[in-house]
């Protein structure tokens, strides 16, 4: 399998989602870029990255110029495309709008080495756990109100994935 094509993308959507930077007004909006790799076999990898505001348009160029280097590439080396990568970039990482780019490069490429091998991104890493090491940084460290969290999140994960539904709730307090 060799990757033949690159589309990147900035989608822009609400921001419904007020625990990360606050209550957004109704207008507030998120930018994400969004990358598909494509094969030669047909299978398409998808990637995800985000950094908002003026700097989506420069995120999106980075994007799309990693991802062009990978053009030739067998996607499920994917510790090899890396190290490529961090190469072409010279000194610009790690770190900063480089090392957003090249996660939009790195999921895509671990998509499709998941659907080459005929499994989940999850297994290939590893496989589900009952419990792992959590952090607070960004929004999470303000003195919010337990109601005002509670409120602000996300809605409990569905049951897409499995067992994950049931998991959430046992460590979701």
């Amino acid at each position: 399998m060799k990757i033949t094509h690159v589309t990147t993308r900035a989608l822009r959507t609400p921001a419904d989602n007020p625990l990360v930077v606050g209550l957004p007004a109704p207008t507030d909006t998120r930018e994400f870029v969004t990358l598909e790799l494509g094969t030669d076999q047909g299978a398409v990898g998808l990637g995800l990255t985000f950094f908002g505001g003026a700097l989506t348009p420069a995120l999106k160029a980075a994007v799309d110029e990693l991802a062009r280097l990978t053009i030739g590439e067998d996607p499920t080396q994917v510790e090899a495309i890396t190290a490529k990568l961090r190469r072409a970039a010279g000194s610009s990482g790690p770190g900063g709008i480089f090392t957003l780019a090249l996660s939009a490069v790195d999921i895509a490429c671990w998509d499709l080495k998941g659907k080459a091998m005929g499994q989940s991104v999850c297994a290939l890493l590893g496989g589900l756990r009952d419990r792992v090491t959590t952090y607070a940084s960004g929004a999470l460290m303000r003195p919010h109100p337990i109601d005002y969290l509670a409120k602000a999140g996300p809605p409990p994960p569905s049951s897409a994935c499995g067992s994950c539904a049931s998991r959430s709730a046992r460590t979701s307090t």
